[in-house]
């Protein structure tokens, strides 16, 4: 109930026409969802027009073949011209953003507003293979940042709000892989998937204690404030229980 199986071209500089035109034939007739990478540094963009050169573009490639669906998950999608980003908004296929790993690897900067404001379902991934945390709250973390640096040549509004963040990486991430009417978010009828977070208070003795963790409260702080500090200095240590689909898995 928890896991499917997924169409995965590795990207289409690793597949021929032909494998491409077949795995659009099987993801047709099987409904099954599809994942691949696109754009996502500047040299593989090149060797997509070298080796496809009848396409129009990269986004095209995957079209052509009949991957580019509502069921299709776009990693990074860093480079996307405006005519790709609009193709990929009317096949209403889907960006999975991996902000650590296009740092670590030095592809490039997402500008995740664009994405936004021009309609594109937009959620987080990691990438760990290119990147260095399946953290879902790092990656979290990463997109704010990314967005700043963003911000430091297209102004403040390429900043990402810390709830835009958790937007992402909850439901967004859902929409991403079709299941926002599932999980997400805590509207009655949906799976309940969720994790309890503990913040420690300066002086604290209870359970987690200063010193245990790095989100420290002072007393003073917001709800807003609170979650801010967790988004941005949390881990793991805060988490004291999580619940998958009901079920108690981690406490």
């Amino acid at each position: 109930d928890l896991i499917t199986p997924v169409i995965t071209p590795r990207f289409a500089p690793t597949c021929s026409a032909g494998a491409l035109k077949a795995l659009g034939d099987l993801h047709r007739s099987t409904g099954v969802p599809c994942q691949t990478h696109i754009s996502e540094n500047k040299n593989e963009i090149a060797l997509v027009k070298e080796m496809f050169p009848k396409s129009e573009s990269y986004a095209h490639v995957y079209d052509e073949a009949g991957l580019l669906t509502p069921r299709m998950i776009l990693a990074h999608a860093i480079h996307l011209s405006a005519e790709e980003r609009a193709l990929i908004k009317l096949r209403d296929a889907k960006v999975s953003h991996c902000p650590a790993s296009n740092v670590a690897i030095t592809s490039g900067r997402m500008k995740t507003r664009e994405l936004l404001n021009e309609g594109i379902t937009v959620g987080l991934g990691t990438d760990v293979s290119g990147g260095f945390t399946s953290s879902m709250l790092n990656e979290t973390r990463e997109a704010l940042l990314m967005s700043r640096h963003v911000a430091m040549d297209d102004g403040d509004e390429a900043k990402l709000s810390v709830e835009e963040g958790l937007y992402l990486a909850t439901k967004g991430g859902a929409k991403v892989v079709g299941l926002e009417d599932r999980i997400g978010g805590f509207e009655v009828g949906m799976d309940w998937d969720a994790q309890l977070v503990r913040l420690g208070s300066v002086g604290d003795e209870g359970d987690l204690g200063a010193g245990e963790g790095l989100v420290d409260i002072f007393g003073g702080e917001t709800w807003d404030d609170k979650v801010a500090k967790w988004v941005y200095t949390g881990d793991d240590r805060n988490t004291v229980a999580v619940w998958v689909k009901g079920r108690l898995v981690h406490q």
